[in-house]
């Protein structure tokens, strides 16, 4: 079964190339909120004629069209393209007078004389982000959409950094519009109206996955960040070699274990000290990481550049560089939490193919003012998230424990619940059988022991997938399996 993955280069653009990039930025952005002015004059226009036409009725009650039938409301995507092109052949966008010879003055319409100097795709996708920023606050508001309230959708800024757009591939006559180590520079991507990026990382992989028609490029984006440019190519490629894939259990046993022993679950605790703790259900500590606290060491030097841009007068040339200094330092801080998560998630999934994780509720602990910081830095969400998607491409299984499930809190060998336990106490001891073992650990034994008492059920036919098992009501007491 085909998958999307994304391969992330760094550009080496020349001078020119640079002034081309941030031409088309600039176009991403312009057209985003020049679609977002054509929405809400249209919703203006429409509530202006339903209180002529029927007092007290709403616009937000029928998105998309208005209430007596005339007034289009553009909400999708398509027709925000639709509504765009229209604008950009009209005399709002652009006009000029052309005077005669007998002294006449008339009025020709241009349009956008500079639509041609970028790529038509630009404005499209542009129109595509805004429909599904319009989506989520429709359903965001109906209560559709799951999560935190999205608000509507508001005018991009410009700014010295940041800013992307999208570029889709297109195929015309067996030659594709977006290709790979094209020409003499193999580690260069080639875009339409662009023309040949050179990158800084070697592309031999992907390059090789496109040859064997293992990955079809969907399309790629280009994002400005503090220093650099950065290219992210989305690909659809088929499922990994069968040699990086897991072994799948034999079925008749019960559990999903080896009759040697082999296959058994691990338990993943997340934590502050320890980012990562994962352990079997006998008691064996397969995996400690230790937290690498990216924010919290780069923290000095970020308060040192903030306080420089606040010194700075607003609107100088002194402020934009320092803001750019300030953007680079988040950046490098981003990066290293990046780095650290991937190599976590990927040591836990190349050697475990059967992953408990706890179902945490990191937006409540948030709410705590000593430790928000700390949580946030961990990045215990992101985590998760890598290990999900990973697992199921090795045909690997992750089952979510519980939320209420006392994992940290339990005992591991009689079951004993200490209730006293507190965030200070970083070694769990037993009154009832003397036990004495490291919180973490004990925490991640549990949550392994949780796994093969509750028989997670199977998502698809290769026995791969996410499963959420047990509820608060559901889950009973926990024993050991030995």
């Amino acid at each position: 079964m085909p998958r999307h993955t994304s391969f992330r280069f760094c550009l080496d653009p020349s001078v020119e190339q640079e002034h081309v990039l941030s031409r088309h930025v600039g176009t991403a952005r312009f057209a985003f909120n020049q679609a977002l002015r054509l929405h809400k004059d249209a919703r203006a226009a429409e509530r202006v004629q339903g209180r002529d036409s029927a007092p007290g009725v709403g616009s937000d009650d029928h998105p998309g069209r208005g209430v007596s039938g005339t007034v289009h409301v553009p909400w999708t995507g398509f027709d925000l393209i639709n509504e765009f092109n229209k604008w950009k052949r009209s005399e709002a966008a652009g006009r000029r007078f052309l005077v005669g010879p007998t002294g006449m003055t008339q009025v020709q319409v241009t349009g956008l004389v500079w639509q041609g100097r970028v790529l038509a795709q630009v404005f499209e996708e542009a129109c595509v982000d805004l429909g599904r920023g319009l989506k989520a606050f429709a359903d965001s508001r109906t209560g559709t959409r799951k999560g935190p309230k999205v608000g509507f959708p508001r005018f991009r800024k410009k700014r010295p950094t940041g800013g992307s757009f999208r570029i889709r591939n297109k195929t015309n006559k067996g030659r594709a519009s977006v290709r790979v180590g094209d020409g003499e520079h193999v580690r260069s991507v080639t875009l339409p109206k662009i023309g040949i990026l050179r990158v800084r990382e070697d592309t031999r992989r992907l390059r090789r996955m496109i040859a064997k028609d293992r990955a079809r490029v969907l399309f790629v984006t280009v994002s400005r960040g503090a220093s650099r440019w950065w290219i992210s190519i989305t690909v659809e490629a088929a499922d990994l070699h069968p040699a990086r894939r897991h072994i799948p259990p034999p079925a008749e046993s019960p559990h999903g274990e080896s009759p040697q022993g082999e296959n058994r679950w691990v338990g993943v605790d997340r934590g502050l000290h320890a980012l990562a703790v994962a352990g079997s259900s006998d008691g064996v500590e397969v995996v400690r990481l230790n937290n690498q606290r990216a924010f919290r060491r780069g923290l000095p030097r970020l308060r040192r550049l903030s306080k420089a841009v606040s010194r700075k007068k607003k609107g100088s040339k002194n402020r934009k560089e320092a803001v750019v200094r300030l953007g680079r330092q988040h950046a490098r801080i981003r990066d290293r939490r990046r780095h650290v998560l991937h190599q976590v998630s990927n040591q836990l999934v190349k050697n475990h193919d059967k992953l408990v994780l706890e179902d945490l509720n990191i937006t409540g602990m948030t709410s705590n003012r000593k430790l928000s910081r700390a949580i946030s830095d961990a990045a215990w969400g992101e985590l998760a998230r890598q290990i999900r998607y990973k697992q199921g491409w090795r045909g690997g299984q992750v089952v979510v424990a519980d939320r209420w499930f006392p994992s940290s809190k339990t005992c591991s060998s009689c079951g004993t619940l200490r209730k006293d336990l507190t965030l200070k106490d970083r070694t769990f001891e037993c009154g009832q059988c003397g036990l004495v073992m490291d919180r973490d650990l004990n925490a991640a034994v549990n949550l392994a022991a949780w796994a093969e008492n509750h028989t997670p059920p199977v998502t698809d036919g290769a026995g791969s997938g996410v499963a959420r098992v047990g509820d608060r009501q559901a889950a009973g007491p926990v024993t050991n399996a030995h």
